[in-house]
């Protein structure tokens, strides 16, 4: 009898146990169909964009010079919002890029921290990656991948932003 009441709590103990995993909510697949979503985890935990895929995104040529931005908003370890913009700089599908500085002829991402106006930029000392897997100028849309560390604004954390992804339509 005592061999059954071992064999019985043991049973309900492995399927009581409850994995950390469970808790994390899936991120969106990595889409290239314009299905508006912005998403990655930050420091593991699921980072996705809560405006219903109406965020801001485009891909504009001006004065001879593109520009490209894309930023998605949730709440994860004190950031409201995660932009990756190219600042007088073209980019094409397949290509891989490396995040760094913020400023002209370079591509960045930023953070910017909840309930505060103050931000982050990607730099040389923590740089990122960006491919664009697809940009389709007849359908308007571009799709990516990214990840990159970055040094919280007002905690001076090192946040990991890890599996992000984007899929939208972009403005011109």
């Amino acid at each position: 009898m005592k061999q059954i009441a071992l064999l019985l709590f043991s049973i309900f103990l492995l399927f009581s146990c409850k994995n950390d995993d469970d808790n994390q909510e899936a991120l969106p697949p990595a889409t290239q169909t314009g299905a508006g979503t912005f998403a990655c985890y930050v420091n593991g935990t699921s980072y996705i964009d809560a405006s219903g895929g109406y965020f801001n995104c485009f891909y504009q040529l001006v004065d001879g010079e593109y520009y490209f931005h894309i930023a998605g908003e949730d709440s994860a370890f004190g950031i409201s919002e995660i932009t990756i913009y190219a600042s007088k700089f073209e980019i094409y599908e397949g290509e891989n890029y490396e995040l760094t500085n913020f400023g002209d002829y370079s591509i960045a991402a930023l953070i910017l921290a909840e309930n505060s106006l103050s931000y982050s930029y990607t730099d040389i000392s923590n740089p990122g990656t960006l491919t664009i897997t697809k940009l389709d100028f007849e359908n308007y849309i571009v799709s990516g991948v990214f990840e990159f560390d970055i040094i919280h604004p007002t905690t001076g954390e090192i946040i990991e932003i890890r599996d992000g992804r984007f899929d939208t339509l972009f403005t011109q």
